[in-house]
């Protein structure tokens, strides 16, 4: 496999859109012959270092290293513009060539002998650079040892249909992450579960701080992911001494699959453990779609009634623009829908359970680097027994 083509039928994540073009480092195919990318990102457990972080790519520099850093908190991205000061003022006095029918020549520089390819490749395609392509990878157990504390690597696709963006790095993820770096006292020794984890990056970060993270989705291929990524930021969760277990949670379905032969199933002793000591639920990035959003609370709902403590659901949202032909203007349907639930848990009175639901101000530290857009937005919800 000598090259990729990021197709026009695909979904590409906003952390990923800085760099479709630069070589990526490519360490797998999945199991669904998707090929499989290994990212880096800095976690500035240290302030001081925040101008020299960023995420950055495989081990050879291939990743988001390259790309130009976002704009927003924790960047030192310079103004759109900025950076073409120096080439107008270098080309003061120097009179405009025009050929012979008055139209303007643009000289271009020449490309040296030297220039074996060009810079970058055409801007339609990915040249990933293979690493291996086994499931059994060599270097995952060397690389998890050189991985310092201030680095989480996650393995993830691009570019995926709809169906697998789950196997993208989102904002909203990155978002949260960020929130649970800034409450480490909330998660401190706490029992966490994650619906919808995706490739686990928040799943990875509460476990820095909590006791057993319940990190959870549906799909053996992307389960899979999960599980390599809980494998390769070890170093981070053994400092704390927190247990991250992947397991399987489909929102279509009412009971936990406790089926030994199926894989990230559930022990009876993790449903125990799940409904005795749960007390923090997340969701980052998973109501983009209507149905998934309806199918998403009403697994939170039936769960919370499960759960023998209060609890409190954290979710992290981006409010999306689109334009909607059922509309014909531009809306945010996905959101609202969001917020219809919301106000209908608000509004629910079964008699067991109240629940609160407050906004939080996205005015905490920013120790992941990413673009902290405005429309990326947090929500608590909380759920306590009737007295």
């Amino acid at each position: 496999m000598d090259e990729v083509t990021f197709k026009s039928d695909t979904v590409l994540s906003d952390v990923h859109l800085y760099t479709p073009n630069h070589r990526h480092l490519m360490v797998r195919l999945n199991g669904m012959g998707q090929p499989v990318f290994l990212s880096q990102f800095k976690l500035l457990w240290n302030r001081d270092s925040q101008a020299d972080s960023g995420a950055e790519g495989g081990h050879h520099g291939m990743g988001p290293a390259e790309q130009t850093p976002p704009s927003g908190p924790g960047s030192t991205r310079p103004p759109l513009g900025s950076d073409c000061s120096s080439d107008i003022t270098s080309q003061e006095g120097v009179g405009a060539r025009l050929d012979e029918d008055g139209d303007l020549d643009v000289e271009r520089r020449p490309r040296a002998a030297s220039d074996s390819e060009p810079a970058e490749p055409p801007r339609d395609k990915v040249h990933p650079t293979i690493l291996a392509q086994e499931e059994d990878d060599p270097l995952a157990d060397e690389a998890r040892e050189s991985s310092p504390q201030d680095v989480i690597r996650i393995e993830h696709t691009m570019a995926t249909p709809l169906e697998d963006v789950g196997k993208q790095v989102w904002r909203g993820a990155l978002l949260l992450a960020d929130y649970i770096l800034f409450q480490r006292d909330l998660f401190q020794g706490r029992t966490v579960l994650e619906l919808g984890a995706g490739t686990g990056l928040a799943s990875i970060i509460a476990a820095t701080v909590a006791r057993t993270v319940y990190c959870t989705d549906v799909g053996a291929d992307l389960l899979a992911m999960c599980q390599r990524n809980v494998a390769l930021n070890s170093h981070l969760t053994a400092a704390g001494g927190g247990v991250v277990k992947v397991k399987e949670l489909d929102w279509l379905k009412d009971d936990l699959c406790t089926d030994p032969e199926v894989p990230f199933s559930w022990s009876q002793e993790d449903v125990s453990d799940l409904y005795s000591h749960t007390t923090i639920l997340l969701a980052a990035e998973v109501f983009y779609d209507d149905d998934l959003t309806d199918a998403l609370f009403r697994t939170l709902s039936r769960l919370v009634h499960r759960l023998e403590n209060a609890c409190t659901a954290i979710l992290s949202v981006e409010k999306r623009l689109n334009f909607t032909l059922r509309r014909l203007d531009v809306a945010c349907e996905a959101y609202d829908h969001f917020r219809s639930w919301l106000q209908r848990l608000e509004r629910l009175a079964d008699g067991r359970l109240r629940f609160a639901v407050e906004p939080v101000e996205a005015s905490f530290p920013q120790l992941l680097v990413y673009e902290r857009i405005q429309q990326l937005e947090l929500w608590k919800i909380f759920v306590e027994p009737v007295t």
